[in-house]
């Protein structure tokens, strides 16, 4: 699904900050990407989104050299992902329903076909009572589930999650977390950025990437 061999990243003439990147990510696989604050976890999420370009390596994603894709196509692929971004991006113009909804909008499907599983997606996280509300008025934490609700209701191929808990309290964390996981189980791969320690040793399964000082390892 993905595939990185040798991958460098370097701003203009500054020294590598991520070094001989090599790893896989197998469709239906779960996994962890981990390190320290500053170590790059964002950035390899980026470069798997295609919104970066590496320096130097190659990257594929389901079977397409990242190279050789046009602006169309690399949006085109994205459409098979799902993307929890740290800093939200909700529209503010919009509803917690309507923000969650967009995504099937925008594919073209009619607000009957889709409002009941939307409703009962909202309720899972907690933000039932909370759909018709504008992003400005959640919290941290409602505005965070919300942006995981919006990742989750296209059923992707492949979830990307940048700290999808840092802003919840442990009991929703784990029942997010549950939800990921059963999404995983029903075909999607995932990859969840964390540096909680204690929430992936009770995932322990999972596989880790842990990323440091530039360099990724991988521990199955």
């Amino acid at each position: 699904m993905v595939r990185f061999e040798n991958v460098g990243l370097r701003y203009g003439m500054g020294p590598e900050v991520l070094r001989n990147i090599s790893f896989e990510i197998s469709p239906q696989s779960f996994q962890f990407l981990t390190g320290p604050s500053g170590a790059g976890k964002t950035t390899l999420m980026r470069l798997i989104l295609l919104s970066l370009k590496p320096t130097r390596g190659l990257i594929s994603v389901f079977q397409k050299d990242a190279a050789r894709l046009d602006k169309d196509a690399i949006t085109a692929l994205r459409r098979r992902f799902g993307v929890v971004f740290q800093d939200f991006r909700l529209l503010d113009h919009l509803t917690t329903y309507e923000n969650v909804a967009l995504p099937l909008r925008v594919k073209g499907r009619l607000e009957s076909s889709y409002r009941a599983e939307v409703v009962e997606l909202l309720n899972w996280v907690g933000l039932g009572q909370r759909m018709h509300v504008l992003p400005p008025v959640l919290s941290g934490g409602e505005k965070q589930r919300a942006a995981i609700a919006r990742a989750l209701i296209v059923r992707p191929e492949l979830l990307l999650a940048d700290e999808p808990t840092g802003n919840v309290d442990p009991p929703l964390a784990r029942r997010l977390m549950r939800l990921f996981t059963e999404l995983n189980k029903s075909g999607t791969a995932v990859v969840v950025a964390t540096h909680d320690l204690a929430l992936m040793d009770q995932f322990d399964s999972a596989r880790r990437l842990v990323i440091s000082n530039g360099r990724l390892q991988v521990y199955d």
